[in-house]
């Protein structure tokens, strides 16, 4: 993606289209890949209570007398380093959790950046994916700012089986002079074994490109 900086837009929208020979199959599989999801979120869910408990602790001030503040300002220190390797698991879970959902040999994620020096206002954005809505996003003023600035969006991430796809693009916006405008686009494009990357640019029509560009990222 260039020099490009990324950005955090959004929520993830999750898709399990994973492939399979046959629909028990399909299904086996969705079931497996829910334990793992549900296991990992248990363990997440369980390490933020412990992470809570302890941030009460060290913010709970002891009212017995002769307290030595030396230990506590261990204590506190302590409570500091254990909330800082429960964060770096948790985080490590995430990563986790996404491996274990969207596999490299089915994942697929769509990315979005506005055309550079475009005086457009994007307002929203809606993808298709074989027809069927995979994401509508609605931009909020900081997050056009942080596109108009160089940044990118990962708009969507989900799975798809290898082969040729469609990707139907919408885009909703204003103008320079103010008019609305929507414009559509449509595109295919192929899925192999590796996780796919596709990237959408976006511009208006004042900016003198088509309104959606496709592109492999």
């Amino acid at each position: 993606m260039g020099g490009r900086e990324r950005i955090s837009l959004n929520s993830l929208v999750e898709q399990g289209a994973a492939p399979g020979r046959s629909q028990g199959g399909r299904d086996a599989r969705l079931d497996a890949q829910t334990r793992r999801h549900m296991s990992v979120r248990a363990v997440v869910l369980g390490l933020m209570l412990l992470l809570a408990l302890l941030f009460l602790l060290g913010n709970t001030p002891s009212r017995a007398e002769g307290t030595d503040r030396q230990q506590m300002k261990g204590l506190a220190e302590q409570v500091q380093e254990i909330k800082s390797d429960v964060l770096e698991i948790a985080a490590e879970l995430g990563r986790l959790e996404e491996k274990l959902l969207y596999p490299s040999n089915t994942q697929v994620a769509v990315f979005v950046a506005l055309a550079p020096q475009d005086p457009s206002r994007v307002d929203a954005v809606r993808v298709q994916i074989d027809g069927q809505l995979v994401a509508h996003y609605i931009y909020s003023f900081k997050e056009l700012d942080a596109l108009r600035r160089g940044g990118v969006q990962r708009l969507y991430v989900g799975n798809l089986p290898t082969g040729e796809h469609k990707i139907d693009v919408q885009v909703d916006g204003k103008a320079h002079g103010g008019a609305d405008f929507s414009h559509t686009g449509q595109f295919t494009f192929s899925k192999g074994v590796e996780p796919k990357l596709v990237g959408l640019t976006l511009a208006g029509p004042d900016s003198g490109r088509a309104p959606v560009e496709l592109g492999n990222w």
